[in-house]
């Protein structure tokens, strides 16, 4: 048995309970790991409050997606051995003490790369690769990101320039900091922003929302192409032509799914860095659902069993 956080039902951070759960022997190529750190996402709370089903018989539901820690047990053929130093994504009931994954899931953590930042790195970071790929970000492209200093954002943004983009990103006043820290150009959202974008100088090439606002698509629809204008939330706007990426024929699983070892790669030497918010302990993962899902962090949140 191991602690973990369920929700209890559907609604908001309030339904989430500490309790006690079993966690499965490994099968075949699968294995457990001990957990040292676990991501939290605004899909969790999407989770939490109904918005992927609310089915009653899926309760109480397990939650956390993406983990790093040690591995404990291995099943038969798994690649990886006792005590080895993992990432994992996909997992189900990520939010424990011990989660068993299967070994298509679970890669080598780099050494260059703390726990936290790992366990982090690869939902944020697969989704930015799918923004990238569906718009053919490459060299001499220029980029225009919306919510760049967010978690998709941030990585998005670093991507594009490692393959020779220009890139643009709105954000905050406090966001600015972070993306001139990392060499990205800041214009600040909100009203004016078109014109703002305009007095860069540059042509856009490619737009990627990560906010779903309807100034962002309409910002890009006036600056870029719409068959290179992708969104990971403005799923209201499909009917504009944009690619709305995520779900139906642009999940994009196979994207996501082949980009981790990249990423991983790039965080570990240095390449890409996923900057980081508060972190809590497992039984207050209430209290870090809250914060995510104020969209405002501060970086990436996550909870220590």
């Amino acid at each position: 048995m191991t602690a973990a956080i369920v929700a209890t039902a559907f609604g908001g951070p309030e339904v989430l309970a500490p309790t006690e759960v079993e966690v499965a022997g490994p099968g075949i190529g699968e294995v457990t790991i001990e957990v040292r750190a676990a991501g939290v996402n605004p899909s969790d709370g999407k989770r939490v409050a109904g918005m992927f089903g609310t089915d009653p018989s899926k309760l109480p539901l397990r939650l956390g997606s993406e983990v790093a820690g040690m591995v404990t047990a291995v099943g038969p053929d798994a690649v990886f051995e006792l005590g080895d130093e993992v990432v994992a994504y996909t997992v189900a009931g990520g939010w424990a003490g011990a989660v068993t994954a299967r070994g298509a899931n679970v890669f080598a953590k780099p050494v260059g790369l703390g726990w936290d930042e790992a366990a982090g790195l690869l939902l944020v970071g697969t989704t930015a690769a799918h923004l990238l790929e569906a718009t053919g970000v490459g060299e001499g492209d220029t980029v225009l990101v919306h919510g760049a200093s967010g978690g998709v954002g941030v990585i998005a943004a670093q991507l594009a320039r490692l393959r020779g983009a220009r890139v643009i990103g709105t954000a905050s006043a406090r966001g600015a900091k972070v993306l001139e820290a990392l060499g990205i150009e800041a214009v600040r959202y909100g009203d004016g922003l078109l014109e703002r974008v305009r007095a860069t100088g540059s042509r856009i090439d490619a737009a990627l929302d990560t906010v779903g606002t309807d100034e962002a698509v309409d910002v890009s629809l006036a600056v870029a192409d719409v068959d290179r204008i992708a969104t990971i939330a403005a799923f209201h706007r499909e009917s504009d032509g944009i690619k709305v990426l995520g779900s139906g024929a642009n999940r994009g699983t196979d994207v996501r799914n082949a980009a981790r070892p990249q990423l991983l790669e790039l965080a570990g030497r240095g390449d890409l860095v996923l900057p980081m918010g508060p972190s809590f302990p497992l039984a207050d993962a209430a209290d870090a659902l809250r914060l995510v899902m104020t969209g405002h962090p501060g970086g990436k949140v996550v909870l220590h069993p």
